[in-house]
């Protein structure tokens, strides 16, 4: 019997990170002849997370260029693929939660008559403006996929409330299996500054910010926010890898460069960043995996959005959203400083995103779905 052909294709940092592990655990199948697309989408950083766990694509699509569009990511991943697909004829093709990479994937797969597995499927802000434009990514892949790997039963709830009622597989999140195989105690950071730190001398705040949403008054206000805390606060230490957009390296500069205890520093390999959120005080981020990733470690996570698609760990504890105002940026992050039992009453919260096991769940329904098992996985969970 032929082995089943997947093809997973990725083309960003976050999704390389989850998508990571799960290239691994396919390739260990008998069954699975396991094919690896990156896009390019992000060129740097998603070679950082391809270096650190030592996966070489079979095909590259390397469609970065500055001052790219949502226009010309998607052309350009659609009419990559279509080549692709044509000349190896998977049978599935594997795409990950909510970039414009996923959702261009899926309906190229969908124009090729190929079925599309949707990792990390199911979440919903129910605001398709915020974030943008991954609500939308991700709804539209919802629709165009076959099989629906959901991270816990709310996703799935989601997933059910639209009619989308087969082949749905609640997993866990594969980015917990990712951190089991990238935190050590003894790890030595490749940025040097990281190894310099006294983590016990200090509050290390790691701080990101970066969504489009956030562009213009809200990035402001975070990064105002920041600073009047870091000022008051002279016992922290905010560590803050810069994205590489320009607004955000700009409006970085322009608030907390010059900030003694504010330590900018160039974004950071899944490694570096997994051993770092391993050993800080808390979290302040806009960013989705973040957001799973410090649950898991233990640490506190103020969101700095509106709203999340992740509810799972606001309603544990562990994660609270509180927006992008100045004053409630501020107050919060001195909050946590300042209460003891609210910082112990977050870090000790239970991760709601998985136990380390996705890839494996994720492998065995691939299996059942072409009926390779008798019986789908088990689900997280339960």
């Amino acid at each position: 019997m032929e082995k089943i052909k997947v093809m997973s294709v990725f083309g960003t940092r976050p999704e390389a990170i989850k998508m990571a592990p799960l290239v691994k655990k396919l390739a260990s199948y008998d069954e699975i002849s396991s094919l690896v697309c990156v896009t390019g989408q992000h060129r740097e950083m998603l070679d950082q997370v391809l270096s650190a766990f030592e996966i070489t694509p079979d095909f590259d699509l390397d469609i970065m260029e500055k001052s790219q569009t949502l226009y010309g990511v998607t052309s350009k991943v659609l009419s990559g693929l279509q080549k692709v697909f044509e000349e190896n004829r998977p049978d599935i093709v594997l795409v990950h939660g909510d970039t414009t990479t996923s959702f261009a994937a899926a309906l190229a797969a969908f124009y090729g008559r190929i079925k599309v597995g949707h990792v990390e499927a199911g979440l919903r802000s129910f605001d398709k403006n915020s974030p943008y434009p991954e609500e939308m990514n991700r709804v539209l892949t919802g629709r165009l996929a076959d099989i629906h790997f959901a991270p816990t039963a709310s996703n799935e709830r989601n997933l059910f409330n639209e009619g989308i009622k087969e082949h749905v597989y609640v997993t866990g999140n594969t980015v917990i299996d990712a951190i089991k195989s990238t935190v050590r105690k003894d790890y030595v950071f490749e940025c040097p500054q990281l190894n310099d730190i006294d983590y016990e001398a200090h509050k290390v705040v790691l701080m990101t910010a970066h969504r489009r949403e956030n562009y213009g008054q809200p990035m402001e206000n975070i990064m105002q926010a920041v600073a009047d805390t870091a000022r008051e606060r002279q016992d922290a230490l905010f560590v803050y890898p810069v994205h590489l957009s320009p607004y955000v390296q700009q409006t970085a500069r322009k608030y907390l460069e010059g900030i003694e205890n504010v330590l900018l520093i160039p974004p950071l390999g899944v490694f570096d960043m997994h051993n770092l959120m391993s050993r800080v005080y808390m979290v302040m981020t806009d960013s989705g995996g973040l957001q799973e990733e410090a649950p898991a470690l233990g640490k506190p996570v103020l969101v700095l959005r509106r709203e999340t698609e992740r509810p799972e760990a606001v309603k544990a504890g562990t994660v609270e959203v509180i927006g992008t105002e100045r004053e409630k940026v501020h107050s919060r992050a001195v909050d946590l400083f300042e209460d003891h039992e609210l910082y112990l009453k977050m870090k000790k919260a239970v991760n709601p995103y998985g136990d380390g096991d996705a890839c494996r769940r994720i492998s065995e329904n691939i299996l059942y779905f072409f009926d390779r098992a008798k019986k789908p996985s088990d689900r997280f969970g339960v």
